[in-house]
């Protein structure tokens, strides 16, 4: 049996709070002070890591703007729903991947082309 629309909205909304919360993290913690260390090798590790940092920002950004496309739907009524072919997403796939907006058949097409 899958998991019930209800349930699914609330780990849309429990992610989107966690994600929130995260990038406020992200920001409260970036690095200004590049290029101010001692030793090359001490900047080139911050620069590394204000890399790292960017590229986790910038992924839970992406994630939670699909989180909020999802709940989205569900005001919409369209949540479940694939945005390609209009067919019901299965529920396994929505189970895994809570803010998937197409079927396993169209995500297929689309990574093809």
């Amino acid at each position: 049996m899958g998991v019930s629309h209800e349930v699914l909205r609330q780990r849309l909304e429990n992610q989107r709070a966690r994600l929130l919360e995260e990038i406020k993290q992200f920001r409260i913690t970036g690095r200004d002070n590049l290029g101010y260390g001692n030793h090359q090798a001490d900047d080139a590790t911050d620069a590394f890591e204000q890399a790292k940092e960017l590229s986790l920002l910038q992924n839970a950004e992406r994630v939670l703007a699909q989180v909020e496309t999802a709940l989205a739907r569900f005001e919409q009524g369209t949540y479940g729903i694939c945005d390609r072919c209009g067919d019901h997403i299965d529920p396994a796939r929505l189970k895994a991947l809570p803010y998937a907006t197409l079927c396993m058949s169209c995500q297929q097409h689309t990574e093809r082309t």
